[in-house]
């Protein structure tokens, strides 16, 4: 992070504190606002791509009910403004144990601390990276045509070439600000299992096609999200997703890549990938295919629904609404691994070769 933006974000930390400060020693009841960081709260952009907050807030006003909280929040307001003051970081498991320091103000789980970083990432409309805390898990995983530019702990520049891992991976970072691209890549895989992915990697699928490959790993951390907005920005090629066909991964994982999240609200613009468009598992790829699929459970059918009914996104385009009711009416989900009933190759030499024969067609 700059030193302007290190100075930015500490104003916004001494300010803050120290309103609450004058107020307290005028008699007055400080109160903190921050963003409903929520779906309900959100309104889809198309034009640029992503979800923002329509504006609502909720205020917290010191009151007996929540001095714990409040000292809470000012408490880790405290701590980041050490750790940027020292360039430190601490892990947010780590802030969760600082917090033990801190007596009555000292969080019972990490839950509970999450949310308080996360309040204040809204607060000041920054990411939690800036605020000098990481998150625990990795960023994702990428083989095939791309060269990363990073550099060591000199400042010197290291170029990491992504073909050159054998069977493994390049690990995205947890920080990628700082990171330059270098590609001549048709497209961007990118692929919720791990399995899925070290499938294409084995048979060197990247090498076949020209693209690269990232291994989202499930729902994508913001490292990974972050890293191929970045590609997609810098390198100016198309992102195509393929995740299982179930609701999780048609909103959990595919909507919150392409548009965001509810809960980062304050965040999708830097975080999302507007040009992302979903290549696949789709219900009709359950028919063209004749894949193997598993019963539709309870939570699937909710979240659908509640999609059709609340998702912005979802509502906008006509195309996902018809793909959820044919899902809905099939009362099937299936896994990118189904394929394999065909064998193991089948997904290489046959499925991916006829759907990218025909991106207009892809889900958006």
């Amino acid at each position: 992070m700059s030193k302007t933006k290190e100075k930015g974000v500490l104003g916004k930390i001494v300010d803050n504190a120290r309103d609450v400060y004058d107020k307290i020693i005028t008699y007055k009841k400080p109160t903190m606002s921050t963003p409903v960081r929520s779906l309900a709260n959100v309104k889809y952009l198309p034009k640029k791509g992503h979800f923002e907050m329509s504006g609502r807030t909720k205020q917290r006003t010191l009151t007996v009910g929540t001095v714990k909280t409040f000292a809470q929040t000012l408490k880790m307001m405290a701590l980041s403004k050490e750790l940027i003051e020292k360039d430190d970081m601490a892990t947010k498991r780590e802030a969760y144990y600082i917090s033990k320091n801190w007596g009555k103000a000292g969080f019972d789980e990490q839950p509970e601390s999450d949310t308080i970083m996360d309040d204040i990432e809204a607060m000041f409309g920054v990411n939690r990276e800036q605020l000098k805390f990481i998150p625990e898990e990795k960023g994702g995983d990428v083989a095939g045509k791309l060269i990363v530019i990073d550099h060591d702990a000199t400042g010197k520049n290291l170029k990491i070439d992504c073909t050159k891992f054998g069977s493994g991976a390049y690990s995205i970072p947890i920080d990628v600000e700082h990171l330059k691209f270098q590609s001549d890549a048709k497209f961007v895989l990118a692929i919720e299992t791990a399995g899925a992915f070290q499938r294409l990697v084995k048979y060197d699928y990247w090498k076949k096609v020209n693209c690269i490959l990232i291994s989202m790993g499930g729902v994508p951390t913001r490292a990974c999200r972050r890293f191929i907005r970045r590609l997609s920005d810098q390198l100016r090629i198309p992102v195509y997703a393929f995740v299982d066909g179930d609701p999780y991964g048609y909103f959990n994982i595919y909507r919150t890549l392409k548009v965001g999240s509810g809960n980062a609200v304050h965040l999708n613009e830097y975080f999302c990938v507007p040009h992302a468009t979903f290549l696949g598992v789709t219900p009709q790829d359950i028919k063209d295919y004749k894949l193997p699929t598993h019963p539709l459970k309870d939570v699937d059918i909710k979240r659908a629904k509640d999609a059709l009914k609340n998702d912005p996104f979802v509502k906008h385009h006509k195309p996902w609404q018809e793909a959820i009711n044919q899902m809905l009416n099939l009362g099937q989900r299936v896994e990118q691994q189904a394929f394999a009933k065909h064998g193991l190759e089948f997904v290489v030499t046959t499925y991916l070769p006829e759907k990218l024969a025909h991106p207009e067609k892809f889900l958006p």
